[in-house]
C-alpha cells in the first residue's frame, strides 16, 4: 500500500473474470495505521473534503504533535498523516475523536466520500449536496452492512456540474433540476431516478446490494465485478422498491462525464462572503501554510485535486489572504509552473518506490516555467501502481530502472510509451510532448 490511493486504484478484471481475493483490503486508516518508510501513517476519511475550523486545527496538531508536521491531501479530498510513531494509535484516536473525526470506529474507513466541492457557493450546481452528505455519513455510520465495504469502495455526490461524476466511483448521486436525483451505479450509462429526499437512502442500499454480490465474486469495487454495472443496477432498483424508496420503473440513458473540471484557483461566486480556491503542490501542506488557509473563513473543504476551497472569508479580506497564499507557496491562478502538477510519495517515503518522483517533479516545474495553456495534467509514478493518478486524460510519468516511461493517457487509453534514461533535459522534453492535447 503507498501513500495515495487512486480512484481507480485497481484495474477491472477481463470480461467475465472475477477477482480472487482470500483478505481484507489492507488500507490504512485513522485506526489502522500503515508501516511505511518515513514512519506510520494514517489515513483520516474527510466525507465530502469538509472541516471545521475546528477540526482543522486538530488534525494540524496532530501532525505537529505526532507525525512530520505536514498535513498530506489524498485525490479523494482525505488527509494523510505521515511520519508517525509506532505507538501513537492510542493518542491520535484521542485527538481525533473529541473532534467528531472518529464517530464510528468500527465504519471509519468506509466513509470514502467525495463530493462537489463549489456545491451552493456559484450558483452552478443543480442541487446543493451538504444535506446529502451529512444524511449519508449518518447512515453509512448507522449501517452494520456497510461496515464490510472495502476501504477502497468510493461514493461522490455531485451537484449536476458533472466533476465528481467523472471519478469513477462506486455509487454516485446526480443532482438534478427538478429536485430528484439520478443513481449510478459504477460506470454503468444506466441510471435510476429517485427522491433528492430519498437520494442518501438510495447510495446507502445500492452499497449493501453491492456486499450480497460480492462476496461470492470476491470483488473490492464495483468494476471488480464479473458483469456489467447495469446488471447491478437492475438489482438495486429492485432492492429500492422493496425498501420503499420511490425508484423509477424504467432506466434512463445518462453517460457519465468524462471529465473532471478542479475548481479554478482564485476567487469563487461573486456576492456575499468569499469563497477561495488555492491548489497545493504536490498535496502537501506545513503547518503553518494548513493554519493560514484555516484561519481565513468558517470552513475548508479539500478537493479529489488537492486543492483547498475556504469559505465564508470577509469579502474584503479576499485580495489579500490571494496574495498571502501565493507567497507562502500555494497556487492561487492558473499561471503557477505547478498547475496540473501531482506526484505519489516516491522515495524516500516508499519503499516500492524506484525514484524520488517529488523531487524530480520539482525540478521539472522549475525548468518549465509558466504553463502553456491546454497543457494536459502530468502525475509522477514511482512505480507501476501509480497510487493517486489523476482521472481522464493527463501525462503519465512512471519511474522504471534507470529512468521513467512518459506516455499520454486519455480515458484510459494508452498512447505509445517513451522510456527516457537521459538527463533531466530529455525527460523534460518527453514530459512536455505527453502534455499536448492531441486528437
Amino acid at each position: 500500500m503507498l501513500a495515495a490511493m487512486s480512484t481507480s486504484d485497481t484495474p477491472p478484471p477481463a470480461s467475465g473474470e472475477p477477482f480472487s481475493r482470500d483478505r481484507g483490503d489492507a488500507c490504512p486508516g485513522s485506526l489502522r495505521l500503515h508501516r511505511a518508510d518515513d514512519g506510520a501513517l494514517a489515513r483520516v476519511r474527510i466525507p465530502g473534503g469538509v472541516l471545521d475550523m475546528r477540526q482543522a486545527d486538530v488534525l494540524r496538531e496532530a501532525a505537529r504533535e505526532l507525525g512530520d508536521g505536514e498535513l498530506h491531501l489524498t485525490s479523494r479530498g482525505n488527509v494523510q498523516l505521515r511520519g508517525l510513531g509506532a505507538d501513537c494509535g492510542g493518542r491520535l484516536a484521542e485527538l481525533l475523536g473529541a473532534a467528531g473525526l472518529l464517530p464510528s470506529w468500527s465504519h471509519e474507513r468506509i466513509r470514502n466520500v467525495v463530493a462537489s466541492p463549489l456545491s451552493g457557493l456559484d450558483g452552478r450546481g443543480r442541487s446543493d449536496v451538504g444535506p446529502w452528505l451529512t444524511a449519508l455519513d449518518g447512515l453509512l455510520c448507522g449501517s452494520d452492512k456497510a461496515a464490510g465495504l472495502s476501504g477502497r469502495f468510493l461514493f461522490a455526490l455531485d451537484d449536476g456540474r458533472g466533476d465528481v461524476d467523472a471519478l469513477g466511483a462506486d455509487v454516485t448521486v446526480l443532482g438534478r433540476g427538478d429536485g430528484s436525483a439520478l443513481l449510478r451505479i459504477g460506470a454503468a450509462e444506466t441510471v435510476l431516478r429517485v427522491s433528492g429526499g430519498d437520494a442518501p437512502r438510495a447510495a446507502l442500499i445500492a452499497a449493501e446490494t453491492f456486499l450480497e454480490t460480492a462476496r461470492e465474486a470476491g470483488a473490492w469495487r464495483v468494476s471488480e465485478l464479473p458483469f456489467p454495472a447495469e446488471e447491478l443496477s437492475s438489482q438495486v432498483g429492485t432492492a429500492l422498491r422493496a425498501a420503499g424508496v420511490d425508484a423509477a420503473d424504467h432506466m434512463e440513458h445518462v453517460p457519465p462525464a468524462t471529465t473532471a473540471q478542479e475548481p479554478a484557483y482564485g476567487l469563487v461566486g461573486t456576492s456575499g462572503p468569499a469563497a477561495l480556491c488555492v491548489g497545493v503542490p504536490l498535496g502537501r501542506l506545513s503547518g503553518a501554510q494548513w493554519e493560514s488557509l484555516s484561519r481565513a473563513g468558517d470552513e475548508l473543504r479539500l478537493t479529489p485535486w488537492r486543492s483547498v476551497v475556504v469559505t465564508g472569508v470577509a469579502p474584503g479580506e479576499a485580495a489579500a489572504r490571494l496574495g498571502e497564499w501565493d507567497a507562502a507557496g500555494l497556487i492561487v491562478g492558473p499561471g503557477s509552473a505547478w498547475t496540473g502538477v501531482g506526484a505519489c510519495i516516491g522515495r524516500p517515503g516508499c519503499a516500492k518506490a524506484l525514484a524520488d518522483v517529488r523531487g524530480d517533479a520539482e525540478a521539472f516545474v522549475r525548468a518549465a516555467g509558466a504553463p502553456v495553456a491546454g497543457r494536459l495534467p502530468v502525475y509522477w509514478s514511482g512505480c507501476e501502481r501509480r497510487c493517486g493518478h489523476p482521472k481522464g486524460a493527463w501525462a503519465d510519468v512512471v519511474a522504471v530502472p534507470g529512468g521513467y516511461q512518459v506516455t499520454q493517457v486519455r480515458e484510459g487509453v494508452r498512447g505509445a510509451p517513451v522510456t527516457v534514461h537521459a538527463g533531466p533535459s530529455g525527460l523534460a522534453a518527453a514530459v512536455d510532448a505527453a502534455r499536448r492535447t492531441r486528437t
